[in-house]
């Protein structure tokens, strides 16, 4: 949803931090973008533009668990790489866990902290 709510060139900024291609986004993020973009305003904009990205320009992997936040940590975990969020309490537990976090940084530029 970062695109719409934050005006960030996402893939763009992954590229420019990131070497490899692999782009993950566990199926529980994936059904909660299409269950938000299913409703009214600019949350439902942004959800319908996060699922269009993640479902075209990502691999959308089966999780255990089915709650987003839990989803995205087992995903990032098993496949050792990054969490890309501006939700605090993901990034905190994320963090907590080991796993580095890709985030905001200034108007529309992303940054890496490492766990």
């Amino acid at each position: 949803m970062m695109p719409v709510e934050c005006d960030v060139r996402l893939f763009d900024e992954l590229d420019r931090l990131l070497d490899g291609p692999d782009r993950l986004v566990p199926q529980a993020v994936a059904d909660e973008l299409a269950r938000l973009s299913e409703g009214n305003g600019k949350e439902a904009t942004a959800a319908s533009v996060g699922y269009d990205l993640a479902t075209d320009r990502c691999e959308i992997r089966a999780t255990e668990a089915t709650y987003a936040d839990d989803a995205v940590l087992e995903l990032a975990g098993e496949a050792a790489t990054h969490v890309v969020t501006n939700d605090q309490p993901l990034a905190d537990r994320a963090l907590r866990a080991g796993v580095s976090v890709i985030s905001l940084r200034g108007k529309n530029k992303l940054g890496i902290t490492q766990s």
